[in-house]
């Protein structure tokens, strides 16, 4: 069963960090990894991957720099920055407490309840 994309939409720019945390990365090898990570029931648009990118950097929550060309074509690379850290860890904790306040909202009276 696939995931719906609009389930997800708020939360791009946390995966996409969630990615750099520990490691500088490019655009697909971070799509790639989502997908892995989703046994393939979620897939990144290129536009919607870009996009996020753009306005993580120009947060400073990112920066972007280009990689040595030693094997293939040049890319771009991203690296968090200290106050993406910041950001991604308080959109995490906003994650989490949405999450239980979903989970209590789908409860009403309903099948949760039984």
């Amino acid at each position: 069963m696939s995931i719906t994309s609009d389930l997800i939409r708020g939360h791009t720019e946390t995966i996409i960090m969630a990615n750099l945390y520990n490691k500088d990365s490019y655009g697909y090898e971070i799509n790639k990894a989502i997908q892995e990570a989703s046994d393939g029931q979620y897939e990144l648009k290129e536009a919607t991957l870009y996009g996020a990118f753009r306005r993580l950097e120009d947060n400073g929550y990112i920066v972007s720099y280009w990689g040595d060309q030693t094997t293939g074509a040049r890319r771009r690379y991203y690296h968090i920055t200290d106050q993406g850290k910041i950001y991604f860890e308080t959109s995490c904790k906003e994650w989490e407490n949405a999450k239980k306040l979903i989970d209590k909202l789908i409860g009403i009276g309903g099948k949760g309840n039984e």
